[in-house]
């Protein structure tokens, strides 16, 4: 008789199971210990489906729908039976997922005569959706050639993947089956579709939203958030792909293997160029009323730089901003509150003396001089700087900073004088029609660069921090993403092909034996689809410069 396997579990309970015992069989047996549905599993720091067999134990952990990498299979084995339902309700549609947006992802579904899709509609697919996940069906997996692949794919008339996968380095390709349907997506998968039960398909003209749990909401679906300006800043970055004739990965691919780099950089270059004198005319239009201008979003959103440059296209308009941080207004730090974990919170809003801030911007602006602070951040205390300044009518007041949307910050300057703007790396490019990429990885991507650059980081470091800077986000700037008067993109539709060639080294440090390591695995397929771009011609003044360096802001 063969001898047990044994799992030692994170609580530090010891497991035995006999060999051939299938990790889909381990989390049935440990899911009365989870909150929520088991997904997937990690032995010895690698990433595997529940289907896996394990040949020998180790540490093992099981991902539920509280880890962002269950969130992950989740979401893409419903996407799968979301395009198998909408092409039995309306054969020969094409389902094509856009991005994030109010706690799901909103997709739209193109029929052969164009036809818009009706609320009736999404609703058949939603019923037939639950019909495939109440019966359980199998999600399989299969290996197949690439070359056999790309001829299945131009059959089906998929050709977003098969521009894809002509630029694929690896021999095969895995795709998967569920029913009558086969599709490749990118990443693990259920078993089965019975994992799925928590679900709702929403229409949302002219598309709809698929919605799940998620990690601050694992056992049910997160309550619905309205997120009109945000889905309008989507659709004006959809609309800049279509001029730069670049809809997925597979065509910028094109675009910089023919030699189109540069052309592509100095168009995406001049929309965003285009863009911020846009905002800057506006604030000038109303300069008389607005003294203060605050510029808020989530990490590795490009701020200093939108700052900088919102700040020259002022100058042309004929106005003479100044700049002020909030980290100045930090109080000492023996007075900072403590977090939930037990350490300094600098993050939340009373680690600012917002007292202090409101009576000199309130001062400032009524032509007062003020004595600004200046905080040593050595010493972790305020000093005040020994010149006063006062400032005219001619000289808003530009303020970047994680709280600059919430109206706590500012809650005595009154809101005439205030303009609210909202920056992120809102991609709108996706991997093909049925892959997206998250805009979090868009960011994680770009501060993995920048630390290693600017603060002597290395991956490892970067990606450690990741989910505290996420927590970070989630409490203090999207809740209040709605509350701008206008949202810049900062996205730049052609920087992860440059973007490549600096984060691959980084992240391939990181060995096996490193928590990290899955994460970075992640990260490193999710660029093997880019063909690499050099930023040689990338201007000094682009938002990208803030991670690459040579920036002429800095």
């Amino acid at each position: 008789m063969s001898k047990p396997i044994e799992f030692n579990l994170p609580d530090g309970t010891v497991r035995f199971y006999p060999p051939g015992t299938s990790f889909q069989k381990i989390a049935a047996d440990l899911q009365p210990q989870y909150e929520s549905t088991i997904v997937a599993a990690i032995l010895n720091n690698q990433f595997h489906d529940l289907r896996y067999i394990p040949k020998t134990g180790g540490n093992i952990k099981l991902i539920d729908l509280s880890d962002q990498d269950g969130v992950r299979v989740y979401s893409r084995s419903l996407s799968l039976v979301l395009f198998r339902a909408a092409e039995d309700v309306l054969p020969g549609c094409e389902v094509r997922i856009e991005h994030s947006l109010s706690k799901g992802i909103y997709g739209e579904i193109i029929r052969e005569n164009n036809q818009p899709l009706i609320e009736k509609e999404t609703r058949a697919i939603a019923e037939r959706m639950k019909a495939i996940i109440d019966a359980d069906e199998p999600i399989t997996k299969e290996t197949i050639p690439l070359d056999e692949a790309i001829r299945f794919f131009e059959k089906v008339k998929k050709f977003d993947k098969v521009r894809l996968l002509k630029f694929r380095n690896e021999p095969d390709l895995h795709v998967y089956h569920c029913g009558n349907y086969t599709d490749y997506l990118y990443g693990y998968m259920t078993p089965s579709t019975g994992y799925l039960k928590q679900f709702e398909l929403k229409y949302y003209m002219p598309g709809f939203i698929l919605r799940f749990p998620s990690v601050t909401s694992p056992v049910a679906i997160p309550e619905f958030e309205e997120r009109r300006k945000l889905f309008r800043i989507y659709y004006e970055f959809e609309k800049w792909g279509q001029i730069l004739e670049v809809c997925d990965v597979g065509s910028l691919n094109q675009q910089v293997v023919s030699g189109k780099g540069g052309d592509l950089i100095r168009i995406a270059e001049a929309l965003h160029e285009k863009k911020i004198a846009q905002i800057a005319d506006q604030i000038a239009a109303d300069r008389d009323r607005i003294r203060l201008i605050l510029v808020a979003g989530p990490s590795s959103s490009g701020k200093t730089t939108f700052a900088q440059r919102l700040a020259v296209q002022l100058r042309v308009n004929g106005l003479k901003p100044v700049s002020i941080s909030i980290d100045d207004y930090f109080i000492d730090r023996d007075k900072t509150p403590i977090g939930a974990d037990g350490l300094p919170d600098f993050e939340c809003l009373e680690a600012i003396d917002l007292e202090l801030f409101n009576e000199q911007i309130s001062s400032l602006i009524q032509g007062f001089p003020v004595r600004i602070p200046r905080y040593d951040f050595q010493k972790g205390q305020r000093e005040y700087r020994s010149e006063k300044l006062q400032i005219n009518e001619d000289q808003p007041i530009i303020i970047e900073g994680i709280h600059g949307l919430n109206n706590r910050l500012t809650s005595e300057i009154p809101k005439d004088h205030k303009f609210k703007i909202y920056i992120s790396a809102l991609t709108q490019l996706n991997i093909d029609d049925h892959n997206r990429i998250p805009t979090t990885d868009n960011r994680i991507i770009r501060r993995i660069v920048r630390d290693n650059q600017f603060r002597g980081h290395n991956a490892i470091t970067t990606i450690g921090l990741w989910p505290m800077v996420r927590r970070g986000e989630e409490r203090h700037i999207f809740p209040f993403q709605e509350e701008a008067d206008v949202m810049f993109n900062s996205a730049l539709i052609y920087e992860l092909a440059i973007l490549k060639t600096r984060a691959e080294p980084l992240l391939a440090e990181i060995t096996p034996d490193y928590p990290e390591f899955i994460e970075a695995k992640r990260l490193l397929k999710f660029l093997s689809y880019f063909e690499p771009l050099t930023d040689c011609e990338v201007p000094l003044n682009s938002i990208i410069r803030e991670f690459l360096g040579q920036s002429c802001f800095h």
